[in-house]
């Protein structure tokens, strides 16, 4: 397969931390490992840690964000690229500035004469009756930013199926719209000797250690406070992990109030990569609740996933059917504590099950999920156009 020439377009890259950080620093990785030319443009970082020298990727820091004088400068730098580029946009509205209302930086696009291909981590933010007007107009600014990138695309990805229904309804974007799913942005194997150490220390043996990744926000934590205390009390050979930022924090809270369960909680806090993935690897299962329902672009479960862990989630309303056809989770129907518990419940009274869904769990994960499938799915197509320009 012949090598090409990509243009990554983010809101955030390393240092700078989250999701979409983590996976353009992947795709862009991936890319160049592949023996693509990879620049990437990215709003400068606040933080003063160092940025990461991936071999092959050219970061390029623009001093604001997606202002007009960034602009002018990704103009110069696109208009003496030597041959042909492919311009990829990791588009997530309130990324790119503005409050999350950066129409001329849609504009912008949307006037490109280069290739350029789209993938929405987000779409637009959502409209409802019962929230305040200002976020029905934000709801609307972004659905005609969304519009402006995706009617110029020519190629679009989502990272849930369930984002095409809010891209435009008409014109060459409808035909061109692909399921890309996000990987898993930690290591995918981790030392059988270092989980080991590390269960000694957190568990007696015979004792079950359940985990929950994730950042902790206030639609999560208030299903987890419904649902931690009824699956340890009264069962004291059950410990739960809780790992990622904001996890100690949350620790605090379900000790304060079940100060029986205090000895039955440990937390991580932030950790690096790879000492997160053999802190999730410890544990024999994962509870991952979610409000709007387990889907293709959280990485959290991404992260389980990819370690083969048996992960008890819910459905909702974003949803993949992949989650519901495999087998790969065990799917509570609802986010209702009482069905993730029973979920659970069902999980542990049948341990063989433990087993078949670990391998199905990593079957899911490579087949649809690992990063050499995505970038296999972006050079594929790259070339496939190529050929029929």
């Amino acid at each position: 397969m012949s090598h090409f020439r990509w243009v990554l377009v983010t809101g955030e890259y390393p240092p700078q931390p989250g999701g979409v950080s983590d996976y353009t620093q992947l795709i862009a990785g991936g890319l160049a490992c592949a023996g693509d030319e990879v620049h990437v443009w990215a709003p400068a970082p606040s933080t003063s840690q160092p940025a990461p020298t991936d071999a092959g990727v050219t970061v390029h820091w623009l001093p604001g964000r997606f202002c007009r004088r960034d602009l002018a400068n990704l103009d110069r730098f696109l208009s003496r690229m030597p041959g042909r580029c492919r311009l990829l946009v990791q588009y997530v509205p309130h990324a790119f500035g503005c409050k999350g209302m950066n129409v001329p930086f849609c504009w912008w696009l949307n006037r490109r004469l280069e290739p350029v291909w789209v993938m929405f981590h987000e779409v637009a933010f959502p409209l409802s009756r019962k929230q305040p007007l200002r976020y029905n107009f934000l709801g609307m600014v972004t659905r005609l930013m969304a519009g402006l990138v995706a009617r110029r695309a020519e190629r679009i990805f989502v990272a849930i199926p369930g984002w095409e229904a809010l891209l435009p309804k008409s014109g060459r974007a409808r035909y061109s719209v692909n399921w890309l799913p996000v990987p898993s942005n930690l290591p995918t194997t981790v030392s059988a000797d270092a989980v080991a150490a590390l269960r000694k220390q957190v568990v007696r043996e015979n004792q079950l250690l359940f985990g929950h990744f994730g950042t902790y926000g206030p639609h999560v934590t208030s299903l987890l406070a419904r649902i931690l205390p009824p699956l340890l009390a009264n069962e004291s050979s059950r410990r739960v992990l809780l790992l990622g930022k904001g996890s100690k924090e949350f620790a605090t809270i379900i000790g304060n109030e079940n100060p029986s369960l205090r000895g039955q909680v440990d937390a991580t806090g932030p950790l690096g990569p790879r000492e997160m993935a053999v802190h999730l690897a410890a544990c024999d299962c994962l509870v991952q609740p979610y409000a709007d329902g387990v889907s293709s672009r959280r990485t959290s479960v991404m992260a389980g996933l990819a370690l083969g862990l048996p992960i008890v989630t819910n459905a909702g309303p974003l949803t993949d059917s992949v989650w519901r056809e495999t087998g790969a989770v065990l799917l509570a129907p609802s986010p209702s504590p009482a069905d993730l518990i029973d979920a659970f419940e069902n999980l542990l009274a049948e341990p063989r099950r433990l087993a078949e869904i670990r391998q199905r769990a990593l079957s899911l994960y490579e087949r649809y999920f690992a990063l050499p499938r995505t970038i296999e799915i972006l050079r594929t197509e790259t070339a496939t156009h190529d050929l029929a320009s």
